[in-house]
């Protein structure tokens, strides 16, 4: 857990620098869209799409990789998209799986130990969730938690958060291995 993750982000990243400007714009505005269309699935598709939601994140942890300022541009830009297609939806993505996609690509190039990546990431997706939840009074977590503030199910969000947020980092090192050793053989 306290462990240095694995390099091939950061590989990844340093591959990419190689790109021109007008690749990483292309790979953005694809990944954007691609975001906004997982992301608008629990809408288009209920039952089955909220399970294949959460996957909005992979894209924008991806452009997070290729560069920081393209992270942000895939961040923005989907929530534009979410905005013409399913505006509830883009009104939850910037604090939910958006905010997750960036934490862990930032974390994944700056602080580079897996606890540190966790913590952060976990602690902007709990302030996305509880702004959404007590300040906005939106009720993001459905009935399972009221919009009236409480430590007890803050302590909660907080925990799925860190465990949210673990299973990521975890995922991210997977695909990101697999993708390096991809982009090697070739």
């Amino acid at each position: 857990m306290f462990s240095v993750l694995s390099n091939e982000s950061y590989k990844l990243h340093h591959y990419f620098k190689t790109y021109s400007y007008s690749k990483k714009l292309v790979l953005a505005a694809i990944f954007s869209a691609l975001a906004a269309i997982l992301q608008s699935t629990g809408n288009f598709l209920p039952g089955i799409g909220y399970l294949i939601s959460p996957f909005a994140t992979l894209p924008i942890l991806i452009c997070t990789i290729i560069s920081i300022p393209f992270g942000l541009q895939s961040y923005i830009l989907t929530f534009f998209l979410l905005t013409l297609i399913q505006p509830g939806e883009s009104f939850v993505f910037p604090f939910t799986t958006g905010i997750v996609g960036l934490g862990i690509g930032i974390a994944l190039l700056i602080l580079k130990r897996r606890i540190y990546i966790v913590v952060f990431t976990s602690v902007l997706l709990m302030a996305g969730i509880c702004f959404l939840l007590y300040i906005v009074q939106f009720p993001v977590l459905g009935p399972i938690a009221s919009t009236s503030s409480s430590l007890k199910v803050m302590g909660f969000i907080y925990i799925f958060s860190f465990a949210y947020s673990w299973l990521w980092v975890e995922l991210s090192k997977f695909i990101f291995k697999k993708w390096y050793k991809l982009m090697v053989e070739k």
